[in-house]
């Protein structure tokens, strides 16, 4: 008598898909870890409802997606999933030691990203990418890559008039930076019949360019204090924070800050978690070299600015000073307790009800 309950091998199926620009492969994986099909899909609408129909197809009590590239090349799919109510799981690359014993292909990749998932080696949910998070994400590109831009106009601006015939150099070169591109940005070379024209065209075309990068940035800047102080107006308002800062955070955080549950998975995603190092007889621990670099780098400014301008910070790295501690080791500390205040203050964007 055959039984009617259902096959223990679908109690739950999990699809890996390592994501590429234009074509999508998929492996499908049972409860116990037995392959059961293997696809190709294109890297576009119609081919996400086809990867999801063909998923579907599957019959399983529970289904598992777990992608390589949420935040890129599957940042699409991952969309897609979340549309269908089905779980997604973020998977990091292969380990190099694991791709030199088994070898490398997409299919053998979308495998391993199913395989983490049922080990339980992979368990992040990817952030977002619908709500005001995004846009702050987006205008923060924008801005970023101007302020590069920026960078290196004055840079460029600065090298050529070193070469400037004397005559141009002299004048120029005692004026400070603004004073300088006011100059340059109002030259008038006239026909470029000589070196000196060509000169004066060039010097005028960077600070032109400085100006228009300048307010860009400056447009930039009005849109993300906009946004933040409507988002989390308690962090921007806390000391040497700020609208980019809480920019910073709010990206690493994205629109599902939920996703991240406890502090100090928050300090470790920021790279301010202490990792253990001891071994024999020793007992201590190293920097975490691991995390968000941008946002580490931003809780490094706040607490440079604390450390000038901030009287409980001062006072604080006197006294750490005295307990013999390095600067170093002090901006460490003093970044892992800014951190945990950061997570406090973002704690109202924690409770608040999501969408996704």
């Amino acid at each position: 008598m055959s039984s009617m309950s259902p096959d223990p091998r679908r109690r739950r199926v999990v699809i890996g898909v390592d994501t590429h620009k234009h074509v999508h492969v998929a492996v499908a994986l049972d409860d116990i870890g037995g392959r059961l099909d293997a696809r190709s899909f294109p890297a576009d609408r119609g081919g996400y409802e086809q990867l999801l129909d063909w998923a579907a197809a599957f019959d399983a009590r529970k289904l598992i997606f777990a992608i390589e590239g949420t935040g890129s090349y599957g940042a699409g799919l991952t969309s897609a999933v979340r549309r269908r109510g089905l779980g997604v799981i973020e998977v990091l690359r292969t380990d190099r030691r694991h791709r030199r014993l088994r070898g490398k292909s997409d299919t053998l990749d979308a495998e391993n990203a199913a395989r983490s998932v049922l080990a339980g080696n992979s368990t992040s949910v990817p952030k977002t990418n619908d709500g005001t998070v995004e846009m702050i994400r987006q205008i923060k590109v924008a801005k970023d890559v101007a302020v590069k831009a920026r960078t290196a106009a004055i840079i460029t601006l600065k090298a050529v008039l070193v070469t400037a015939s004397p005559e141009l150099r002299e004048q120029l070169q005692p004026l400070s930076k603004m004073a300088l591109i006011e100059r340059c940005a109002g030259l008038r070379p006239g026909p470029v019949t000589s070196v000196l024209a060509a000169t004066k065209h060039t010097l005028r075309s960077i600070a032109r360019r400085w100006q228009q990068l300048n307010d860009e940035i400056k447009t930039h800047e009005t849109l993300l204090a906009e946004l933040t102080n409507q988002l989390v107006p308690q962090l921007v308002a806390a000391f040497g924070v700020g609208a980019d800062t809480a920019a910073e955070m709010l990206i690493v955080a994205g629109d599902n800050i939920d996703r991240v549950r406890f502090e100090p998975a928050w300090a470790r995603l920021c790279g301010v978690a202490p990792i253990p190092a001891s071994s024999g007889m020793s007992n201590r621990h190293r920097l975490n070299r691991g995390g968000h670099r941008q946002a580490n780098a931003a809780l490094y400014r706040a607490v440079i600015v604390r450390m000038q301008h901030h009287e409980p910070t001062r006072t604080y790295v006197t006294r750490r000073t005295t307990e013999g501690k390095t600067k170093a080791e002090i901006i460490r500390c003093l970044k892992r307790l800014l951190a945990r205040e950061i997570w406090t203050l973002l704690r109202p964007l924690r409770m608040a009800p999501t969408t996704s």
